[in-house]
């Protein structure tokens, strides 16, 4: 299911749970969800090699598209480190008057310079791949809404509270 891009995981694949989430990145609730669970659940689960995670792109919008794009650039190699940051300065960018212009500035300390940016944003194969996995998701899973969180193929819609979260995966991991 990962779709025409492939996941990028964080965490042993030889984990008992496996993580992936549905996420926009315009979205607040994912945004909250990455800034007040993701660091105890990386740290608890993932770091001890108890869980892999991979971050599905669900794009709400264009702007999201644009950030995803931007995200997979250079064959994902950077994934994490610019929607980590996407997340963490989402108020910074997405919800001002000119947020693609913002989105840029803010990427520069990602490596995007304009021509980088514009390039990346330019990929009609990137594009049309960044939409079909979005598009995959809600067709063959549903998924029609942020964030939409599979542990270990087991469907749980919005932001889970870390102790729900830790729950979950405590009972997977028996």
């Amino acid at each position: 299911m990962a779709g025409p891009l492939g996941d990028i995981w964080v965490g042993s694949p030889n984990a008992k749970v496996t993580f992936i989430e549905y996420a926009a990145v315009t979205c607040t609730h994912c945004a909250a969800f990455h800034d007040k669970v993701w660091p105890s659940i990386k740290a608890r689960w993932i770091d001890t090699g108890q869980m892999r995670f991979a971050l599905r792109g669900y794009p709400l919008n264009p702007l999201d598209t644009a950030a995803f794009m931007l995200a997979r650039a250079d064959g994902g190699r950077n994934y994490y480190p610019v929607t980590d940051l996407l997340f963490e300065r989402q108020r910074s960018w997405a919800f001002v008057d000119k947020p693609l212009d913002a989105m840029g500035d803010l990427l520069r300390q990602a490596g995007f310079d304009k021509a980088k940016f514009d390039a990346v944003l330019a990929d009609q194969a990137l594009y049309d791949q960044v939409n079909r996995v979005q598009a995959q998701a809600m067709k063959v899973l549903d998924v029609h809404s942020t964030p939409t969180l599979f542990l270990n193929g087991q469907r749980h819609e919005g932001a889970l509270p870390a102790e729900a979260f830790d729950e979950i995966v405590r009972k997977l991991l028996g």
